[in-house]
């Protein structure tokens, strides 16, 4: 069975490339996926008719979906909402931010919430994950042979860290230790957008065989490739990412990878780990 993923994300309505987002909605319904992930960023800067737009888009692409918020999702100019409701326009015009979860066969995704509208530090676009919130959302009770997602706005490690590609990164605080407890639990995927080019990489933890994927943006705010999304497919031995390009007429293959999957005994060993109790360390 190959179980088949639409990964699209930072379409920054306000900020939208109309043509590209419009074409997404043909492209991601003829692969007739088995779910749609869109990891952030609907809205340029969280304003009430920016949402509505989103929201009119998402209907129109395939469903079953799972939306996560990202850091331009919380209003950038209304001061009261962003410190005391930052998700309350998400909340009306999409749904809840915290978490949502999709549980379908050979399929299980949960999602977590690291945009915050505001920070102990000068840039507030960066993330920031509760890592108790990891460790539940890792509890992902599944067969060995399930594909285990996670999705979040922010890369939790740098994408591009040793190349000069992108100055934009996710520095997400206690990113990390997120990322390993996840890989240790036996979590295949950690999808997420954030810096608008589509990435892919193995992360350092649990014999190399969970990954990160980035997709790229939808918007006009492009950062030296065009305007894209990805499509992702899983079989038992292998992950296939196709970052699609925008053409200006079209999306046409890019970039491909193939993942190799972890192996029943690894993941079995990962599910043992996971039903004990995930050592956590650093603060939530």
């Amino acid at each position: 069975m190959t179980l088949r993923i639409i990964h699209l994300s930072d379409p920054h309505f306000g900020c939208e490339n109309a043509a590209a987002v419009e074409a997404a909605i043909a492209s991601a319904n003829a692969y007739a996926p088995d779910l749609t992930i869109i990891s952030g960023d609907l809205t340029s800067n969280g304003r009430s008719l920016q949402f509505k737009a989103a929201s009119l888009w998402l209907k129109r692409l395939p469903q079953p979906q799972i939306v996560t918020p990202g850091n331009h999702d919380v209003p950038y100019w209304n001061l009261a909402l962003r410190f005391f409701a930052p998700f309350s326009r998400y909340r009306r015009f999409i749904g809840e931010p915290l978490k949502t979860t999709a549980d379908l066969p050979g399929l299980t995704v949960r999602s977590l919430n690291t945009a915050r509208g505001a920070q102990p530090r000068l840039d507030w676009s960066k993330g920031a994950i509760n890592l108790a919130a990891v460790e539940a959302a890792a509890q992902m009770q599944t067969s060995t042979t399930t594909l285990k997602v996670l999705v979040c706005h922010h890369p939790l490690l740098d994408p591009f860290a040793g190349t000069n590609t992108a100055a934009v990164t996710g520095a997400v605080h206690r990113g990390g230790a997120a990322a390993r407890v996840l890989a240790e639990a036996g979590v295949d995927l950690i999808l997420s957008g954030h810096v608008h080019n589509p990435f892919v990489f193995a992360l350092p933890f649990a014999q190399g065989r969970s990954y990160a994927i980035g997709a790229g943006t939808l918007s006009r705010r492009t950062r030296g490739r065009a305007a894209g999304f990805s499509v992702i497919e899983a079989d038992a031995e292998t992950i296939k990412v196709t970052a699609m390009e925008w053409s200006g007429s079209q999306f046409h293959p890019a970039t491909v990878w193939r993942l190799p999957r972890r192996t029943e005994a690894a993941q079995a060993e990962a599910l043992h780990i996971n039903g004990a109790a995930l050592p956590i360390c650093g603060e939530k």
